[in-house]
């Protein structure tokens, strides 16, 4: 799926974070999309339908970013064009909340990529965020994101320790990463739209888009880590290994890893 999405550049609609709308921006150029970052209501809805996906992201969350996204979803939905929303501190404030039930509520969305307290604030969970970081709480983690993804009739990907992809009936974990990944800004939010960008070449087959672009996500943070120790040259070492990772590699090592358990 690597390799079609190279070739194919899909354009990656995002509405997002202005704290990291610069590195998610960057980061779809380096896995092969091409990014679009318009959030003016008035163009909201043209940009959507020239997308192969859309990324909708809340944290920096407005009431003109909110109706943007609202406009840009329902456009989305008409033509059928893939939808990931990722909550940002979801169970921060009351507003956050709010603006996530609005958008569940009035948009068809294709993934839900969130953090485990994020995903506990939307399932009505007990969990102690901090923020928008994850934060934690005694929740099953996995069950939980298996109970909303049914509730919700969607793809539920959440990043954690082990990363989990489930869509109620499906349901696979991503045993790679680094802790590292949690020490940069935006690195969730850029993940959220590189599911958006590998939905974009195969809608058809949502789960498997999505579980393809967080294994090569979370690998390509792993070799970034294993040379880059430090928050700024880990960003710039990430960026590059999201250019370089071939399918082939990410293919050797998943089988590795598999043999090794």
């Amino acid at each position: 799926m690597l390799v079609e999405l190279k070739n194919q550049k899909p354009i990656v609609h995002s509405i997002t974070n202005h704290v990291v709308s610069n590195f998610q921006a960057n980061g779809l150029l380096a896995i092969g999309a091409s990014p679009i970052m318009g959030e003016a209501p008035e163009e909201a809805a043209e940009l959507a339908s020239l997308a192969g996906a859309l990324s909708l992201n809340i944290g920096t969350l407005n009431a003109v970013s909110l109706q943007s996204m609202l406009i840009a979803g329902k456009a989305a939905n008409e033509k059928n064009i893939p939808v990931v929303l990722d909550p940002v501190g979801a169970g921060a404030t009351p507003y956050r909340a709010d603006a996530v039930t609005k958008i569940l509520s009035e948009l068809k969305i294709t993934v839900l990529r969130c953090n485990a307290g994020e995903l506990a604030a939307i399932a009505g969970a007990d969990w102690q965020a901090k923020g928008v970081d994850a934060g934690e709480g005694r929740a099953d983690v996995g069950e939980l994101a298996r109970q909303l993804a049914v509730k919700l009739g969607i793809i539920v990907a959440v990043t954690g320790e082990v990363d989990i992809v489930t869509d109620g009936e499906q349901f696979v974990e991503i045993p790679f990463g680094d802790a590292i990944m949690a020490s940069i800004t935006g690195t969730g939010c850029l993940l959220s739209a590189a599911v958006a960008a590998f939905l974009a070449v195969n809608p058809k087959d949502a789960f498997m888009a999505t579980a393809a672009a967080m294994q090569f996500y979370a690998i390509a943070g792993e070799r970034a880590a294993a040379y880059a120790k430090l928050p700024g040259t880990f960003q710039l070492a990430f960026l590059d290994e999201l250019s370089s990772l071939q399918q082939n590699e990410i293919e050797e090592i998943i089988k590795g890893k598999e043999e090794k358990v």
